[in-house]
C-alpha cells in the first residue's frame, strides 16, 4: 500500500522516470492532433488520406461552414475510444493526475471515489467507443487499399506502405482491447455449456494473446496514425517527395 502524502514511498528506484515519457509523448501528440485536425487541409495527396480526416465527409464544404474542419466531425469516435481505454487510463492517471504517481507511491489525500462519479464516471463508455472503432477501420483499411492505385494504375509509394503499417497497428490495438476480450469470452463462466462455446474460447485465447500486448499496441498505434498524418501532410504542402517503388 501506498504511503500517506503525496511522493512518500519507500522505493528507491526513479518511479518517476516511468512518466515521463507518458507526459511528453502524450502531450505532444493532443497538441499536433488538435492542430491537425483544426487546420482542415493538406490531408490528402494522391490516393494518400490521412486517418485523421477518414471517412471524409465534405471535403468541399456544400453542408458545413469552410471555417469547419471535416476531421473535427469524426475524431470524436477514436479519441473517445482512446481516452476511456484501460491502459491509457492507468497511464494519464499517473502521469497527469498522480492518482497514484506509481505502484506504493503516495498520492494526494482525498476521498476516493474511483469512476462512480462526473466526470469519471464516463470511462465506462469505453465499450460503446469500442464498436463504433470497427466501423472506422474499415474506412481505414479501404484508404490503405486505395492508396496502391494512382489514377487507376496499381502502384507502391513509400505512403502505401506507411498507410498500411498504420492500419494493421490500429487493428492490433483495436483487437487486443480488454473489452474486445470480454465480449468475446469474458463474461462466460463455462464455454462448453455455451453454444459455439469451443469456438469462442478459440477466438478468445488468440484475444488474450493480443491483449498481453495491448500496451504495446496503444503506444506503437499512436505513433504510427500520427506519423501517418503527418507524412502526408509533409508530401502535400511539397516538403518531401513520395518515393515510388512501383
Amino acid at each position: 500500500m501506498a504511503a500517506a502524502g503525496l511522493g512518500v514511498t519507500e522505493r528507491r528506484d526513479a518511479w518517476w522516470l516511468e512518466n515521463l515519457p507518458v507526459i511528453l509523448i502524450l502531450s505532444a501528440f493532443g497538441i499536433y492532433a488538435t492542430l491537425r485536425a483544426m487546420e482542415g487541409g493538406h490531408y490528402l495527396w494522391g490516393p494518400y488520406l490521412s486517418p485523421f480526416y477518414s471517412p471524409l465527409i465534405d471535403p468541399d464544404h456544400h453542408f458545413i461552414p469552410k471555417w469547419f474542419s471535416p476531421a473535427l466531425i469524426i475524431l470524436g469516435v477514436p479519441l473517445g475510444f482512446r481516452t476511456t481505454c484501460y491502459y491509457y487510463r492507468k497511464a494519464y492517471y499517473r502521469a497527469f493526475f498522480m492518482d497514484p504517481p506509481g505502484c506504493a507511491i503516495g498520492e494526494f489525500k482525498r476521498n476516493y471515489t474511483g469512476e462512480a462519479k462526473f466526470p469519471f464516471v464516463l470511462q465506462n463508455l469505453h465499450r460503446f467507443f469500442m464498436v463504433p472503432s470497427f466501423f472506422f477501420l474499415f474506412f481505414l483499411w479501404y484508404d490503405a487499399f486505395e492508396a496502391f492505385f494512382w489514377n487507376g494504375q496499381f502502384g507502391i509509394g513509400l505512403g502505401s506502405l506507411i498507410m498500411v503499417v498504420n492500419v494493421t497497428m490500429l487493428s492490433f490495438y483495436t483487437l487486443s482491447c480488454h473489452s474486445m476480450r470480454h465480449i468475446i469470452g469474458g463474461n462466460l463462466d463455462c464455454f462448453s455449456c455455451t453454444k459455439f462455446g469451443l469456438i469462442r474460447k478459440g477466438v478468445w485465447n488468440k484475444i488474450t494473446i493480443l491483449n498481453e500486448k495491448h500496451m504495446l499496441f496503444a503506444w506503437i498505434s499512436l505513433m504510427t496514425v500520427g506519423s501517418t498524418d503527418l507524412y502526408i501532410c509533409l508530401v502535400s504542402r511539397g516538403i518531401i517527395t513520395d518515393p515510388r517503388f512501383l
